[in-house]
């Protein structure tokens, strides 16, 4: 076969399609400089129809000015003479179908092999800057679950982007300027009076309540002594809120770690405004034409006489998708959140080429608005990708668990990490789709069972470095070649699974979208679990037999090639691969 370098079996297939396609140009039999995006080589939905399939006639027919199964007919033949493919087929409308032979599968486990941690890998970002920005929690207190999902969804589309080409800065966005912050500040001003002596009594209502804040009294009492108890607010406010959010940012980045989670950046909310970059950023849309002073039109469904008709500095948003336009400004001159989130995108589409945002479901209502301002502010020259994380429902056997940051009372993030293992809570977060909702109970996520998905698919990679052992045992040596051409249409068949990897891989990337890579793990866990269990029944078709070493060795080949594409999912992921489980 002709081999590419790094290349998988889809890629090499889909430059050799490309070649056809500017062989039909140069025949004057295809328009020259058609648009091929979408053309795509992937498996064929249903797998009898063979191993690949492509939708080539489907998607250029139109643009060339015949019909799909003309050019299917015209372009089949140039695909049946690539090396490694035995039939061709044109079906429907006009898909075209691809058999290959065996040696072509045969050759991409070698491939697998060899290839490692790199197999999967690619260049389809070409080095463009890509700012993902995630958690970003107000920082008043210790992350709990409901921070958790959204910091493993960031993270790990980081590792996808990375593993794809892009230049990838992961960001955390402090907000750090808001009313939030200064309850935070004056509930730590109480801790600090509490740690000097005095009875500080029932936390007041409006103030945070949580032990965490007591070790920062502490601090503050020994660093300042009782230089600010009595005084003013306006003596101790701005610095026992640079001091509490230091310590709170501090705690934040110590339960990421626990995570897994870090971050190149963290961008200050208060800096951006002591810097005039919200002036700046409402200068580039006023010298666009895009501010005015205007009044909003009444909320939907509220009472005329609890609305009053207000004077505001208006960005036409509406030019750029949004529903209506926005106030940059409040009445009272202040920056309003959307000004400072403006000029905050502002800055981060400075250093970048595509902009992505995992936001919690609370912030789902201003997607629109700062997709519109990305897209004023850049000339359509940034993008923006909004990625809704929905909350997840804590559960133990069943029984949900109750979460309130306000009251003190709610399982942390660290809490749970500590309970079943980083591995877990981080597999966990990617079962589902980001926009939908999420059970998370602590007994299931535990259970050796196949219905557990951390466990089916670590225990898919424990059984393969069980074979190994056990061919040691035997006395069987494991690192001499492999004749694959032992192996039989079954075991090739789990080749063809674990040969997606790379299109899944670059798919998910691109996507934006990396639970696709847990689900398939799942699959070819449970593909790799179904060859497995056929040696209950026929001892002849386990992976290691005492007195077919030959065999042995092929079938060995096969699970590491397998395991090595788990552990490579696994660490997209952000999560370790088992060598047993116990």
């Amino acid at each position: 076969m002709i081999r590419w370098p790094n290349l998988s079996l889809y890629a090499r297939y889909s430059h050799l399609l490309d070649e056809a396609l500017f062989a039909l140009e140069a025949q004057g039999a295809l328009p020259v400089g058609l648009d091929r995006k979408n053309v795509a080589v992937e498996p064929p939905r249903d797998a009898s129809h063979g191993d690949l399939a492509t939708n080539a006639a489907m998607v250029l027919a139109k643009p060339a000015g015949t019909n799909p199964r003309a050019l299917a007919a015209l372009l089949a033949p140039k695909i049946e003479a690539m090396p490694g493919v035995t039939s061709v087929e044109v079906a429907g409308p006009g898909f075209i179908n691809i058999r290959l032979a065996d040696q072509a599968w045969r050759d991409e486990l070698a491939e697998i092999v060899v290839a490692g941690d790199t197999y999967g890998r690619s260049s389809v970002g070409k080095d463009q800057r890509v700012n993902v920005e995630y958690v970003s929690t107000n920082p008043t207190g210790p992350m709990h679950m409901g921070h958790c999902r959204g910091a493993v969804v960031g993270d790990a589309l980081a590792n996808l982007l990375e593993a794809t080409g892009f230049d990838v800065t992961r960001e955390y966005y402090v907000n750090d300027a808001g009313s939030q912050v200064d309850t935070l500040a004056r509930s730590a001003h109480l801790r600090y009076r509490e740690a000097l002596g005095e009875a500080i009594g029932e936390i007041p209502e409006g103030f945070y309540p949580g032990d965490y804040l007591i070790p920062i009294g502490q601090a503050l009492a020994s660093e300042f002594g009782d230089r600010y108890v009595g005084l003013p607010e306006s003596e101790w406010l701005k610095l026992f809120k640079r001091k509490s959010v230091g310590a709170m940012l501090d705690l934040i980045r110590a339960d990421l770690a626990l995570l897994g989670v870090h971050h190149d950046v963290f961008a200050s909310e208060m800096a951006l405004q002591e810097a005039g970059l919200v002036d700046r950023a409402m200068e580039t849309l006023d010298a666009k034409g895009l501010i005015y002073k205007g009044v909003l039109e009444a909320p939907k469904g509220e009472a005329a006489d609890d609305w009053e008709p207000v004077e505001l500095t208006l960005f036409r948003s509406s030019q750029f998708g949004d529903d209506q336009d926005r106030p940059m400004k409040k009445s009272d001159g202040s920056w309003t959140y959307f000004g400072a989130d403006a000029a905050y995108h502002l800055q981060k589409a400075s250093k970048a080429d595509h902009l992505v945002n995992i936001w919690g479901a609370d912030h789902a209502g201003t997607v629109k608005r700062i997709q519109a301002a990305v897209s004023a502010l850049t000339d359509g020259r940034v993008d923006l990708d909004v990625k809704i994380v929905q909350m997840v429902k804590l559960l133990r056997a069943g029984e949900p668990i109750k979460m309130s940051k306000r009251s003190g009372n709610f399982v942390t993030l660290a809490d749970v990490v500590r309970e079943v293992g980083k591995d877990v809570v981080r597999f966990m977060m990617l079962t589902r789709r980001a926009d939908a909702p999420l059970d998370f109970d602590f007994a299931k996520v535990v259970e050796v069972s196949k219905d557990n998905p951390v466990f089916y698919v670590q225990y898919a990679h424990a059984r393969v470095a069980s074979l190994g052992r056990k061919a040691t045992e035997m006395g069987i040596a494991t690192d001499g070649p492999a004749d694959l051409t032992l192996l039989d249409a079954e075991e090739l068949g789990l080749v063809k699974v674990a040969a997606q990897y790379p299109r899944i891989v670059e798919a998910a990337a691109l996507a934006h979208e990396p639970h696709r890579i847990a689900f398939f793990l799942n699959d070819l866990a449970a593909a790799f679990h179904s060859l497995w269990n056929r040696g209950n029944d026929d001892p002849s078709r386990r992976f290691v037999l005492e007195n077919q070493p030959d065999l042995t060795r092929a079938r060995l080949e096969l699970a590491r090639g397998v395991a090595q594409v788990i552990r490579s999912g696994l660490a997209l992921m952000g999560v370790a691969a088992a060598e047993e489980m116990r």
